[in-house]
């Protein structure tokens, strides 16, 4: 499990949950279930970690709180 904040909410458009990573720019996923969601941003974010040590990109520390208040 990371420590990365995900927000999941519902999408009309695209009539399923999103899971959204914002710490991690363009890292998101889908799901028909908000679980399912959540444990394909999992899956999302592995491939993102991945991606960032094989190209030497920085990886941002888990901020570990939310970042916006609405």
């Amino acid at each position: 499990m990371y420590k990365y904040e995900t927000i999941i909410y519902w999408s009309e458009e695209d009539q399923s949950f999103i899971a959204d990573v914002p710490e991690l720019p363009g890292c998101m996923a889908h799901g028909a279930s908000p679980d399912e969601a959540l444990a394909n941003a999992q899956e999302a974010m592995q491939l993102w970690l991945d991606t960032a040590r094989e190209f030497a990109d920085p990886i941002p520390e888990p901020k570990g709180r939310r970042l916006v208040y609405a």
